[in-house]
């Protein structure tokens, strides 16, 4: 589809497209790579109407991702939103976490499942899809390692659009569920989640195929804009200051950068606070599908692509397209990246789900793993105050702890089984 948006479209902000390799500049359209150096295309602002933003315009708005409508591409108008109204989650203190690995600072883990259906994926979604509204697609689409099918699913039941969503066929079986019972069509296929991903690039530029939008494809640099709707929350509710250090799990990298981005927003228009220093960002990476890690540790920004392993399947991506900035968002920073086994993962989910009460998918459990390295390891200033960001929903993923998370006792229904059992000891 070649439509493109009215950048003055009810008070958007957006300009245009940015090439993030050459720095090209194309129109507000369905367009996801570079013409000139095939490039990924991100949303580029109009600095003066993002510098003329408000905290207390801000705070004012609905408690969801919409708050922030003056700094996203599109949905400054209510009524052009295509959203289950995900966002404004909690940021929760977790002191014995930190007492558990050895960090003397507050820690806080920004807990991405209370969205509506349970990951982070609800904000790109939902920004990518008002989008994709605007240009006049009729049916909604992705490739997925699971979340985001959960995410595109729902949000077309909810419109009223059909939908079409692209797995790998050996997801786990809790995604699948979630997934398909909201009606749209699932389609597994046999092969790894790039395999899938590139099934859809080539779909996407089909005839058949014109009127349907790819969340993660043709309307990819819209998509990308609303993870830094998580940096925008986490610094407001800290009392509009950036944290010193963040953990981020990577599955294509761009989850990282565009927190990143959204804290050197934040503090360039004035709205947020930056610690003396400056802020680090951390990544994180299973074993099982870790090449920008790899990377980082070669001390090279060319990312070799792998194919997938372990339980981290909503990480597993083996040629993560964002890579190479999520490389340079960590070198700038200071930051670091590492990686967990599949133990250390279901580890560190009971770790986090014993600390703090939060049950997070394997995601989470890279990320709490990946803390406990970086902080083992000195990578990680302890003194210094984290969030750690866990993505996900445990319950999507039981089968990765279920041989470990089991009855404690099994007893009879009687006093003397329960005395026997030392349950009154």
């Amino acid at each position: 589809m070649t439509q493109t948006l009215d950048a003055t479209l009810a008070g958007s902000p957006a300009r245009a497209l940015v090439c993030r390799s050459c720095s090209a500049r194309y129109p507000l359209a369905a367009q996801h790579a570079c013409i000139e150096c095939f490039g990924p295309l991100e949303v580029a602002y109009d600095e003066r109407a993002i510098a003329a933003v408000t905290r207390q315009q801000i705070e004012s708005g609905p408690a969801n991702i919409w708050r922030y409508a003056a700094l996203m591409p599109v949905g400054q108008a209510p009524a052009s939103r295509v959203s289950v109204n995900p966002g404004w989650t909690p940021l929760v203190p977790a002191g014995a976490l930190a007492g558990a690995i050895g960090i003397d600072a507050p820690l806080w883990v920004k807990d991405d499942s209370a969205n509506p259906t349970h990951s982070f994926k609800d904000r790109v979604v939902s920004i990518a899809l008002t989008a994709a509204s605007q240009f006049g697609f009729t049916r909604f689409a992705c490739a997925s390692t699971g979340n985001l099918a959960n995410s595109v699913a729902a949000h077309a039941a909810r419109a009223g659009v059909p939908s079409m969503v692209f797995i790998p066929a050996d997801l786990e079986p809790g995604k699948i569920i979630t997934t398909a019972v909201y009606g749209g069509d699932v389609i597994a296929v046999d092969g790894s989640y790039d395999d899938v991903n590139r099934l859809c690039a080539q779909l996407a530029d089909t005839d058949e195929f014109e009127k349907t939008a790819f969340v993660n494809v043709n309307v990819r640099p819209f998509y990308a804009e609303g993870s830094k709707t998580l940096g925008y929350e986490v610094a407001e509710q800290l009392g509009w200051r950036i944290p010193a250090q963040v953990v981020i799990p990577m599955a294509s990298g761009e989850l990282l950068t565009k927190v990143d981005k959204a804290f050197s927003e934040l503090v360039a228009t004035g709205l947020a606070v930056a610690p003396a220093g400056g802020w680090r960002v951390f990544g994180a990476q299973s074993v099982g599908c870790n090449p920008i890690a790899t990377a980082l540790r070669d001390g090279t920004s060319d990312i070799t692509p792998v194919k997938p392993t372990g339980i981290a399947k909503s990480l597993n991506i083996g040629d993560p397209a964002s890579g190479p900035f999520a490389l340079e968002t960590v070198r700038r920073t200071g930051g670091w990246m590492d990686d967990a086994t599949d133990d250390e993962i279901r580890e560190g989910i009971a770790l986090l789900a014993a600390t703090t009460g939060i049950f997070a998918e394997t995601a989470g459990g890279v990320t709490i793993a990946v803390l406990r390295k970086l902080v083992a390891s000195g990578r990680l200033d302890p003194t210094l105050d984290t969030v750690v960001f866990n993505t996900g929903e445990g319950l999507k993923t039981l089968d990765a702890v279920a041989d470990q998370a089991k009855p404690t006792h099994t007893v009879a229904p009687t006093l003397r089984a329960a005395r026997e059992a030392g349950l009154l000891d």
